[in-house]
């Protein structure tokens, strides 16, 4: 930044310059907030333009799901790392004590597997139960409601069947 006219004559002077004065100082400090200031938001609508009608390309990684599959997926990729971590853990643990078998090894590290097997099909039988359900119904009728509550008795007898139903109050 270059000094004024006579702040240059008396900085070539060797005199002291005075500083800038309240006003200056305001001025410098406003320019100064108002170039670090965030920018404003901007929005550019122009249309983009469109490079080739070739189709999309499926792009490296986890391949484009449904939302179910992606928390399925993401629920058997934490249920995996945390059967790995118990059962290494635990296994980690038995090798320091000592008391490592292969046969205790093996059931550690299938126990949580079976059981989180046991809870799904624990889940899925409840669901099936919840679904085989017959759904409540409400009836609702105006006027004068008369209920016939009536049983059919039906009787077989004699080796040449001779059935009647007899209607019974």
């Amino acid at each position: 930044m270059q000094l004024p006219e006579p702040y240059q004559q008396q900085a070539q002077a060797g005199q002291p310059t005075p500083g800038p004065t309240t006003d200056q100082a305001r001025q410098l400090i406003d320019a100064v907030n108002e170039a670090l200031a965030p920018p404003t938001a901007y929005r550019d609508d122009t249309p983009v333009p469109v490079v080739g009608s070739a189709p999309p390309v499926p792009q490296p990684g986890r391949p484009p799901m449904s939302q179910k599959a992606t928390d399925a997926s993401a629920l058997m990729l934490s249920g995996g790392v945390a059967t790995v971590l118990v059962g290494g853990s635990v296994s980690l643990v038995m090798v320091a004590s000592g008391s490592a078998d292969p046969a205790v090894c093996a059931i550690v590290f299938g126990a949580p597997a079976v059981l989180v097997l046991a809870l799904n099909r624990l889940v899925k039988r409840a669901k099936t139960a919840v679904e085989a359900m017959p759904p409540v119904e409400h009836h609702h009728y105006n006027g004068t409601v008369v209920q016939d509550q009536r049983s059919i008795n039906t009787q077989t007898r004699g080796v040449i069947a001779n059935t009647r139903n007899q209607n019974c109050r």
